[in-house]
């Protein structure tokens, strides 16, 4: 399995329980197609640099997985039709030490 990092932001009008049964929903979709979290890091409320959809700001979260590729497409696609997502990014995180190494 690979390793991968995603960030989302949670549409700010979402109230806090709602919000933290979106996050478990959404790490779980990762663990039900066999992939693994890391860590999961909840930035909180943040102002955006720029309007997006009518919204000034919205609730940041960064999960760190491991996963294989179909796990990523069907996160992906999950992703991109949950109406409590304004943005999303998944990116593949390589081991720091073989970053180190290619320097």
């Amino acid at each position: 399995m690979k390793r991968y990092e995603v960030m989302y932001i949670i549409n700010a009008s979402v109230e806090e329980e709602k919000r933290t049964a979106l996050i478990e929903t959404l790490s779980g979709i990762i663990t039900n197609e066999g992939g693994n979290i890391i860590k999961t890091d909840e930035w909180g409320m943040r102002d955006f640099a720029y309007r997006i959809d009518d919204m000034y700001k919205g609730y940041y979260v960064v999960t760190t997985f491991e996963a294989d590729n179909e796990c990523v497409k069907e996160y992906d696609r999950l992703m991109g039709i949950n109406p409590n997502v304004v943005r999303y990014m998944i990116i593949r995180r390589d081991d720091e030490a073989a970053q180190g190494a290619k320097k």
